[in-house]
């Protein structure tokens, strides 16, 4: 059974950082596909950034690129999400996700809240 927590979240100014972990658990964690989403109050859950297993390929949503970067450590079977330059509307439940082949993503977290506000 395939674990993913998510910590790091809380409240952060405008133009601040704040930086997201996400420890796994429970399948080979270097063959996955990681990814980040959010879902805003009233709003759909959308995709944030993602990171293959062994190139460390990236692709990131428009509203986030340029100030956000998702990394990994295969030895530590952790992936992070550094946020920069935040935006209020960055201002969401932020999921980490994993798949290990194409298609939907099948693993979870529980997510953690992220507040950017003065």
């Amino acid at each position: 059974q395939v674990q993913l927590v998510e910590s790091g979240g809380g409240l952060v100014q405008p133009g601040g950082s704040l930086r997201l972990s996400c420890a796994a658990s429970g399948r080979t964690f270097s063959r996955s596909i990681m990814a980040w989403f959010r879902q805003a109050p009233g709003k759909e859950r959308e995709f944030v950034a993602s990171i293959t297993g062994t190139t460390g390929v990236t692709i990131y949503a428009d509203s986030v690129k340029g100030r956000f970067t998702i990394s990994r450590d295969n030895a530590k079977n952790t992936v992070q999400l550094q946020m920069n330059s935040a935006k209020s509307e960055d201002t969401a439940v932020y999921y980490c996700a994993a798949k290990w082949g194409l298609g939907q993503y099948e693993y979870w977290g529980q997510g953690t809240q992220v507040t950017v506000s003065s």
